[in-house]
């Protein structure tokens, strides 16, 4: 799901890049169906050849990979990389509206794999791109994947909306009857609905000091892909991901694996952890304190665990 985090001050983006200052960055474009894909390598200098690369997943359907330059100070030990899923942020943008399916994902990632030449790679994504990650490897396989880290994923749609309802009931009953309204009559466009949603992101989605910010003005994300794959609003599902549901599969996946999620987090703990409770051997981590982005309201806390998992997917010999 899409992180609505906005646009941040310039002040603190300089201060934010300044994590990266060792980092070598290489990007580049490559040829998927329906366009060209940007992506970014940051490596640094310290890195050798044989050290397991990192591919991270952005969320959306729809968003772009700028914040995820949060998990670069990763990149003293391996490569990170990260891309702008197509039809968003610096890669092509055609109008083919049957491009936005699941499956048309996975393939554009295979083939960024492919190019890149990542025979083995751990695989992080967030929210969307833990849908996106999950779906990858039961499609096509552990092999070459070291690790696979499910952070605040969407798994099942019908559940999101199950814990979505269950948040929702705990807003100010205005705020509810603002939502329901608008939803009966289909004006989800409506400022006052716009209003009422922000109310539920605050408590859900960006609850929590941002500790560390980028912006990426440049390549801004596709509200298109966004409302035609998943709907208006994080809390209201009307498009083509409405029968997602990779839960029936999950014990399937025989990988290390880590779910994250927030405390307060949209993506519920609860209904996470029943997630990793699925997945045979995995790790399940709440995050304290924050909403579904976690990423950016503990940063140094979210790299650690990452960290040290990829170090102990690692020294399984994977």
């Amino acid at each position: 799901m899409r992180v609505v985090n906005g646009f941040f001050a310039f002040a603190l983006m300089l201060a934010s890049f300044a994590t990266f200052a060792e980092t070598e960055l290489r990007s580049g474009f490559i040829e998927v169906e329906g366009g060209p894909l940007w992506y970014e390598v940051a490596s640094g200098e310290s890195v050798n050849g044989d050290a397991v690369p990192l591919v991270t997943l952005h969320g959306g359907p729809g968003g772009t990979s700028c914040g995820l330059q949060l998990l670069y100070p990763l990149s003293d030990e391996r490569a990170v990389i990260r891309y702008d899923q197509l039809g968003t942020g610096r890669s092509g943008r055609p109008r083919d509206a049957a491009l936005w399916n699941r499956d048309r994902f996975v393939e554009a990632l295979h083939t960024l794999r492919t190019e890149l030449g990542l025979k083995r790679m751990h695989l992080q994504g967030h929210s969307w791109g833990g849908s996106l990650a999950a779906y990858y490897v039961l499609e096509k396989g552990t092999e070459g994947i070291v690790s696979l880290t499910l952070s605040s994923p969407l798994i099942s749609t019908p559940l999101w909306i199950r814990d979505a309802n269950t948040l929702r009931a705990t807003l100010d009953p205005e705020v509810q009857a603002v939502l329901d309204k608008h939803e009966a009559e289909g004006s989800t466009d409506h400022e006052d609905y716009e209003k009422a949603t922000a109310v539920f992101y605050e408590q859900f989605v960006r609850r929590g000091e941002a500790q560390e910010v980028v912006d990426c003005p440049s390549a801004p994300w596709n509200s298109v892909i966004y409302n035609q794959m998943w709907g208006p609003t994080e809390f209201y599902a009307t498009g083509s991901l409405q029968d997602f549901d990779l839960t029936p599969r999950l014990a399937e996946i025989d990988v290390p694996t880590l779910f994250v999620t927030g405390e307060f987090d949209e993506a519920r703990p609860d209904t996470v952890k029943g997630f990793a409770e699925t997945v045979p051997g995995s790790r399940f981590e709440v995050i304290p304190g924050v909403g579904h982005a976690t990423i950016s309201r503990e940063p140094q806390l979210y790299r650690d665990l990452l960290r040290e998992f990829m170090r102990e997917a690692e020294a399984l010999g994977r």
